[in-house]
C-alpha cells in the first residue's frame, strides 16, 4: 500500500516520542547492548498482591465475557467513592466512565467535543500525546509557555490573555509530566476565576499522577472551584499511582452530556474494558494506598540521586521536582558541545541521541514535550540500575568539549 493511499489525517500525527525511545533501546539490547531504558513513564514496581490477585480471582470465577460499555456497575460505583473520598467531588453513576487507560479517555473527550479549527490550551511542557490527539480530532493545539522559575506553570494571565471565541478546551495536568511540577490550591483558584469568564471553555484535568508526590496537598480543579464541575473533565487511572500500566485502566468524571458521548465513541471503538483489569481496579481504589508509602521514599531517594549526579555534570541543571517520577533536565550548556568523535551536538535530540549511543541510556529529549534544550530522566526503576545510569551519563558528560561560551560560563 502507497502513502498516497492513507488518510489525510496521517499527515496530522507523529508516533509517541516516549514509545520510539522504547523501540529503540529495544533494538540495542537485541544488538547485545546493556541499555539502560530511562525514558518511559512507568514504575518498576510490581502491582500490589491484593490487586493482583482480584484480577486472578476474576478469570476464575469466570468474569470474561463483555460488561456494559461504561465499565461494571462495581466499578463505576468504586470510581464514585474513590472521587467523593480523595478530591471531594461526587459524581452520579452516569457521570463517570471507565476506559482502556487514561489516554483512551482523553482522547475520546476530545474527539466528542472538537470541531475543525476549534483550540484546545496546553500549557508547555506537556504530555507528548496532547497535541497529537487533537489534531487528530481536527482541532488546534495552541501551545501557551509555564513559567520555568515555577516549574513551568501555567499562570493566570497567560492563561487569560490566550483565550479566544475559538478555545474549547484548557488541559492541565498536575501532578505534571514531563516536570513534575504540582499545581497549588491557590494557582488553580486564580487559573478556575480567569475560567469562570469564559463559559465557553472546557476544562480537562488529567490528574493521572495525582498519588506520586513528595510532600504537599493534592488539589483538583473541580473541587477547588465547583462553578466550573458542569464543564470539568476529571481524567485519572490505576496506571502511575498503583503501578498497573500493563492493565490499561482509566477513568473520568464530569459532566453526563460528555460521559455519555464518550461512552457512544467507546461503544463503536473498543467496547468495554478488561473485565479482568475492571475487578483489579475495583480492589485498588477500594483497598487503601499504604503501600505507597515505600515507593515514594525509594522515588524520593532516585530523585534526589539524579538531582544530585545533573549538579555534578557541567552543562546540566535541574531543579527537585514535586511530584511524578521525571527529572526535567535543562541541557542548553551541552548544546555546541563536541564529542570525543568529533560531532556537535545541535540541540536536544542530539543530546538524547548521544546519551543513548555513548552512554547506552536512553531518555527522551525535551522538545517532544514542547521545550528545547531540555531532557527528560524517568528514574521510577531499581536504585542499582540507576546507580549505573547515573554513572554512565556523568562519565560521558566528562567525555565533552563544551562550547567557549558555556565553558566559560
Amino acid at each position: 500500500m502507497s502513502f498516497s493511499q492513507l488518510a489525510p489525517r496521517m499527515s496530522r500525527v507523529r508516533p509517541s516520542p516516549t514509545a520510539a525511545i522504547s523501540d529503540k533501546v529495544r533494538e540495542l539490547l537485541a544488538a547485545g547492548k546493556s541499555v539502560i531504558n530511562l525514558g518511559e513513564g512507568e514504575l518498576h514496581f510490581d502491582t500490589p498482591a491484593h490487586i493482583k490477585r482480584a484480577g486472578i480471582e476474576a478469570i476464575e470465577r469466570g468474569d470474561t465475557k463483555y460488561t456494559a460499555v461504561a465499565g461494571t456497575s462495581e466499578l463505576l460505583a468504586a470510581i464514585v467513592e474513590k472521587f467523593e473520598r480523595e478530591n471531594g467531588v461526587r459524581y452520579a453513576m452516569d457521570e463517570v466512565i471507565a476506559g482502556t487507560g487514561a489516554k483512551q479517555l482523553i482522547f475520546n473527550a476530545l474527539l466528542a467535543t472538537l470541531a475543525p479549527g476549534d483550540e484546545v490550551l496546553i500549557c508547555a511542557p506537556y504530555w507528548v500525546s496532547y497535541p497529537d490527539m487533537v489534531a487528530l480530532a481536527e482541532g488546534r493545539a495552541r501551545v501557551l509557555s509555564g513559567d520555568p522559575s515555577n516549574g513551568w506553570k501555567l499562570d493566570a494571565p497567560t492563561l487569560r490573555a490566550a483565550i479566544t471565541p475559538k478555545t474549547r478546551w484548557l488541559i492541565l495536568n498536575s501532578p505534571n509530566n514531563p516536570t513534575g511540577a504540582v499545581y497549588t490550591r491557590e494557582e488553580l483558584r486564580a487559573l478556575a476565576d480567569v475560567l469562570l469568564d469564559h463559559e465557553h471553555v472546557l476544562l480537562m484535568a488529567d490528574d493521572i499522577y495525582e498519588h506520586v508526590r513528595f510532600g504537599g496537598a493534592f488539589s483538583t480543579p473541580a473541587e477547588v472551584e465547583p462553578r466550573l464541575r458542569e464543564r470539568t473533565l476529571t481524567v485519572n487511572g490505576v496506571s502511575k499511582g498503583y503501578s498497573m500500566t500493563g492493565w490499561r485502566i482509566g477513568y473520568a468524571g464530569g459532566p453526563a452530556w460528555l460521559v455519555r458521548a464518550m461512552q457512544i465513541l467507546q461503544s463503536q471503538s473498543t467496547s468495554n474494558p478488561s473485565t479482568i483489569s475492571q475487578a483489579a481496579t475495583v480492589a485498588a481504589l477500594r483497598g487503601g494506598l499504604s503501600f505507597l508509602d515505600d515507593w515514594l521514599v525509594e522515588l524520593r531517594a532516585n530523585r534526589d540521586l539524579v538531582n544530585a549526579t545533573i549538579a555534578r555534570c557541567p552543562g546540566l541543571h535541574c531543579e527537585p521536582a514535586d511530584g511524578a517520577f521525571y527529572a526535567f533536565v535543562n541541557c542548553a550548556g551541552l548544546i555546541g558541545a563536541t564529542t570525543p568523535d568529533g560531532a556537535v551536538l545541535r540541540d536536544d535530540l542530539a543530546v538524547a541521541t548521544w546519551l543513548l549511543e555513548s552512554a547506552h541510556v536512553g531518555v527522551v529529549h525535551g522538545s517532544a514535550f514542547g521545550v528545547e534544550d531540555h531532557v527528560r530522566i524517568a528514574y521510577a526503576v531499581p536504585v542499582e540500575t540507576l546507580k549505573e545510569a547515573c554513572r554512565r551519563i556523568e562519565a560521558a558528560c566528562a567525555t565533552l568539549t563544551l562550547a567557549p561560551l558555556e565553558a566559560g560560563a
